[in-house]
């Protein structure tokens, strides 16, 4: 469990054609379909939930968007995606421990 702070931000493909994802500083890239939406979750560790932030301080994501990608940057000490049901994505590359199910 962590003792900071817990962020989740939805990215959502209203395009028609694929969508890619990358989420830095990790560099881990995605493909987002027509339709679908994922979620990126981010833990922070400092005690009172702050984030680094990228461009302003204590946000925990930054978004750039380009016309067929979209780069998350996740301020927390780790990340990982899931779908909306909260089914893991691509699962064994997680960059966070093992958490419990409040995370």
């Amino acid at each position: 469990m962590f003792a900071g702070g817990t962020a989740r931000l939805l990215v959502r493909n209203e395009g028609e054609a694929p969508l890619e994802l990358a989420v830095e500083p990790w560099a881990d890239t995605y493909q987002i379909l027509p339709g679908q939406t994922r979620v990126v979750v981010t833990h922070s560790l400092a005690e009172d939930g702050s984030w680094s932030g990228t461009l302003r301080g204590d946000e925990p994501f930054q978004v750039d968007h380009r016309r067929d990608s979209v780069t998350v940057w996740a301020n927390g000490n780790c990340f990982h995606l899931s779908d909306t049901a909260g089914n893991a994505i691509d699962a064994a590359d997680w960059q966070c421990p093992a958490q419990g199910p409040d995370s």
